[in-house]
């Protein structure tokens, strides 16, 4: 077991669990949804599972080289990336909240007879079980992100079970919707159209906040049922003392001004295939991405 961590530090309270099961049942309903989606294109899996769908190029930079190494990807969702993942030769296993989506991801595992992504595997769990849900395990490489900690109400606990999963000179990389991001939205006008000002919180302090989910970030009908989700903020300084709180060392801290897809309608495409805000708009960062490393010793 690991030595950075104990695991009382690791377990939300009742009240955190409770609102997690929120999200849980939204998930749940968003499955079917999302498997129809164009978003995801899951009925062209070529289409569906290419790297530049889902990865910046400073992403697999950062990330080095994936053959042989045991990877976990937290909060996989449909398991897309932790497929694309495997596919440059991790050994991955994907862990995610929502049993309709471990189950659709498994499903997509299962087409793939051949090569490296063959052997992928999928858990269920609250992240905050994963040591316990993954057992012995201990991996090289933890990725998460792209609108996952906006799920998590404790930061400090999520960095420890991060600290919990790796073995000693393993690398978290987190790459995330920038916490201003999440704070943007458009305020209609007459005049000057579709301005973005500051809506949200970009701390943390507040609370839960409870959002109508009854259309998510995908093409398609309303979600059937559970239409209710909790999300939380963190600031980027959050995100990254808590991980040097849990022992881990912060390598590379990233802010980029692209997205994978296209959050407002002003945005504009680039050559690099993803989208950022147009060139009359101020350079802000949409992502980041961090690479934070257990030490060796």
């Amino acid at each position: 077991m690991d030595d950075l961590v104990t695991d009382d530090k690791r377990r939300p309270d009742s009240a955190d669990r409770r609102l997690m099961a929120v999200n849980e049942a939204n998930w749940d309903a968003r499955t079917p949804v999302h498997t129809a989606s164009d978003f995801y294109g899951l009925a062209d899996e070529a289409q569906a599972l290419d790297p530049a769908r889902w990865f910046a190029p400073y992403e697999w930079e950062d990330l080095g080289e994936l053959a042989g190494r045991d990877l976990v990807h937290l909060q996989c969702h449909l398991g897309t990336e932790t497929l694309v993942l495997a596919g440059k030769g991790a050994r991955a296993t994907g862990l995610d909240l929502s049993g309709a989506s471990v189950a659709a991801a498994r499903e997509l595992a299962a087409r793939q007879e051949s090569g490296p992504m063959a052997g992928t595997r999928y858990v269920q769990a609250n992240v905050y079980d994963a040591v316990e849900a993954l057992g012995e395990a201990r991996f090289d490489v933890v990725y998460t992100g792209k609108g996952a900690l906006c799920y998590l109400p404790d930061l400090d606990r999520w960095a420890a079970v991060v600290a919990g999963l790796l073995r000693p000179g393993g690398m978290l990389y987190l790459a995330e919707f920038h916490p201003l991001l999440n704070s943007l939205g458009p305020t209609p006008t007459a005049e000057a159209g579709t301005p973005l000002v500051l809506r949200h919180d970009y701390l943390a302090g507040r609370g839960a906040i409870r959002r109508d989910a009854t259309y998510t970030y995908t093409d398609g009908p309303p979600v059937e049922g559970a239409r209710e989700s909790v999300e939380w903020m963190h600031g980027l300084g959050e995100v990254v003392t808590a991980l040097t709180g849990a022992g881990l060392v912060i390598e590379l801290l990233r802010e980029d001004e692209e997205l994978p897809f296209p959050r407002w309608p002003e945005m504009v495409r680039t050559e690099s295939g993803r989208w950022r805000l147009p060139d009359a708009a101020p350079r802000i960062p949409l992502l980041f991405a961090l690479r934070a490393r257990r030490p060796a010793a």
